[in-house]
């Protein structure tokens, strides 16, 4: 039978933080969700001592929330030293960082905070473990709302391996519950089923809203994430865990 726990989830209203709360609370576990909307501002360090009291593993899902890599650094570096810090205060014996796949090759953007986040969580006392997720299913209807321009909505020239946010949060719920590490230290890395297009799952979001809008595929040589979008430097390794639902599985879920 599992051990059941009492574990912190920093960032718990977010997109995935609400599912690695579910996950947690469905398997049993005591959850603590942190979150500014609960009184835990895990860069201000406020409310954060309490929430940890007995506490003794984190899972830290909290994110900036634009695409800017100089503020999502400084985010991440201060709530990486309040986690720890409080964390070991606490006697917290584990904290279960979510980066993402390809942030080691990333130059710009949210993406390349990623790595100053992981070694700033791993420069702290408290043990740390890495999952490295492909971009969720999720974020496709984000996409549509971002690059809508009157009757076509502009999208990223994009190779992804997307993955559903639930999957991600029972994969995290597994290592915070003591799955062994890689031999070699690597960061294991999670990600859909099948490569995709960008544009492609675009396309099949706007017809199932019945939105007649055109998708069009766009390419900025000079910008640099646009570079890692299009090569592939997203998807995932040989070795990753590959899980569903697929995109449209997950659509057809959603509707």
């Amino acid at each position: 039978m599992q051990e059941q726990r009492k574990i912190a989830v920093a960032g718990a209203t977010g997109r995935l933080g609400r599912h690695i709360v579910d996950v947690l609370e469905e398997a049993g576990h005591d959850v603590v969700p942190m979150s500014r909307a609960t009184g835990v501002d895990v860069v201000s360090g406020e409310g954060l001592r309490e929430a940890l009291a007995g506490v003794d593993s984190i899972i830290d899902a909290a994110a900036w929330p634009r695409n800017e890599q100089e503020a999502a650094t400084e985010f991440f570096i201060a709530s990486s030293r309040n986690l720890q810090e409080e964390g070991k205060r606490a006697g917290v014996q584990r904290i279960v960082v979510v980066s993402i796949i390809g942030a080691d090759r990333a130059t710009a953007g949210f993406i390349a905070s990623k790595v100053p986040h992981e070694q700033a969580m791993q420069a702290g006392p408290v043990p740390v473990r890495i999952l490295r997720a492909a971009q969720f299913h999720e974020f496709v209807p984000l996409f549509l709302e971002w690059g809508r321009q009157g009757d076509v909505i502009y999208v990223p020239q994009m190779r992804t391996q997307l993955v559903a946010a639930r999957t991600v949060a029972e994969a995290l719920a597994e290592l915070v519950n003591g799955s062994a590490p890689a031999a070699d230290g690597a960061i294991p890395e999670i990600a859909g089923p099948r490569e995709e297009r960008l544009a492609d799952v675009a396309k099949l979001v706007a017809a199932r809203r019945g939105d007649s809008v055109r998708i069009e595929e766009v390419s900025d040589p000079d910008d640099p994430e646009q570079a890692l979008f299009a090569s592939g430097a997203l998807l995932p390794g040989p070795d990753a865990v590959l899980a569903g639902p697929t995109f449209e599985q997950w659509l057809d879920s959603t509707n």
